[in-house]
């Protein structure tokens, strides 16, 4: 098959080549990025779910991270778990009450780096609250794609206390515990594209 007949992810697997430097301003392919997240549901297995509309950007300094920075948008309404009827749970004030609160931002604060390992600080707002999170990455990858554009891959994980954000609905089982759990996991795989200089 020829390099014109593959689709664009085969054709970036068979030509990509590493970049020299991941310095620079980058835009965040929602096409090839999942920010997810997981909970425990009923005490006995997990409930996994994503954002599927989403916008964000970076500037990546390697020489000195902390002028790094990260910026992200999240529209609430776009959480999916494949689940109709819990979709719409999610979406009402019991957990996101996304007509009052229609976005979920993440702003870096600080960022630091330790070779391909990232920690990236920033303010996490959901619906009326803004608090602290840390959120440890690893670089998974660098390239130049077919079509000219460099590329930077990241992954990245932390835990949170979803009640720190007020979203506190729950319901008693009666063998004992809760239905949700506090604690919620946040998963993140990036894919972001270098901007192109301005040549103005």
């Amino acid at each position: 098959m020829g390099l014109f007949n593959r689709t664009k992810d085969e054709a970036a697997q068979v030509v990509a080549t590493p970049a020299a430097d991941i310095a620079g301003d980058y835009t965040i392919d929602p096409s090839h990025t999942r920010i997810g997240f997981s909970a425990r549901h009923a005490m006995v297995t997990k409930v996994r779910g994503n954002f599927e509309d989403f916008e964000g950007s970076a500037h990546v300094d390697t020489v000195t991270p902390a002028n790094s920075s990260v910026k992200v948008v999240i529209k609430a309404a776009s959480v999916t778990t494949h689940n109709e009827q819990r979709d719409g749970h999610l979406k009402t004030p019991d957990f996101f009450d996304v007509e009052n609160y229609p976005e979920i931002t993440f702003t870096s604060t600080n960022v630091e780096r330790n070779g391909s390992e990232w920690v990236i600080t920033g303010d996490l707002s959901i619906n009326a609250v803004t608090k602290p999170v840390s959120i440890p990455f690893e670089e998974t990858g660098t390239a130049i794609d077919p079509f000219g554009n460099k590329r930077v891959g990241f992954e990245g994980e932390t835990t949170i206390d979803r009640t720190d954000w007020g979203l506190t609905f729950n319901a008693a089982l009666e063998t004992g515990g809760v239905l949700v759990s506090e604690k919620v996991k946040l998963e993140f795989d990036i894919s972001a594209i270098a901007l192109v200089p301005s040549q103005a």
